[in-house]
């Protein structure tokens, strides 16, 4: 313990130099005393994504219909009514287009995610690739070039086939029997 006699301020000392001694005393006791600080945990830090819809239902009730209103928006139909072009002929009807090939762009990052990846070596070429047909699809559309549209309507298609054969063989639409 201190007494009080040892705080006291002797003449040699000025307060100036006192105030300095006690406030840098303080300031050292306080950095020594601190708990060193801890990093964040990593599950602090990590996005958490709600991947309760397995593979099968996401692709029935969202990639699916996506991917099926950008193919019934593209190429043409020979039927006893005629022929018939699919593409969109109004702004709304390429707004529409536009906003399905943006929503396959991420679609194809959803499928990307870490949850959805494990034990699928080559799953995360085809997710990237469903994500550049996407792109490709939004300059057709941005530019309203029927055949490009088309062409990347194809290029889903052959994405959609690659995967279902490696992944899903069950599925009879996109594999040959």
């Amino acid at each position: 313990m201190f007494s009080a006699r040892r705080l006291s301020i002797s003449a040699d000392h000025s307060r100036g130099q006192y105030r300095f001694l006690l406030i840098s005393g303080l300031l050292l006791l306080t950095a020594c005393g601190q708990a060193p600080q801890q990093a964040e945990t990593p599950a602090a830090t990590e996005a958490i994504y709600n991947t309760s819809n397995d593979i099968p239902s996401l692709m029935n009730l969202v990639i699916e219909p996506v991917a099926d209103s950008l193919w019934g928006s593209a190429g043409w139909i020979l039927s006893d009514a005629g022929y018939e072009e699919l593409y969109p002929t109004t702004d709304e009807g390429w707004d529409f287009v536009y906003s399905q090939s943006a929503t396959i762009v991420e679609l194809g990052n959803l499928l990307a995610l870490p949850e959805r990846t494990q034990g699928r070596e080559t799953w995360l070429t085809y997710a990237q690739a469903m994500s550049d047909v996407g792109e490709i699809a939004m300059q057709a559309v941005s530019e309203r070039d029927n055949e490009a549209y088309f062409q990347a309507g194809a290029q889903l298609y052959s994405v959609c086939t690659a995967c279902h054969q490696a992944y899903n063989t069950e599925i009879s639409r996109f594999v040959s029997n």
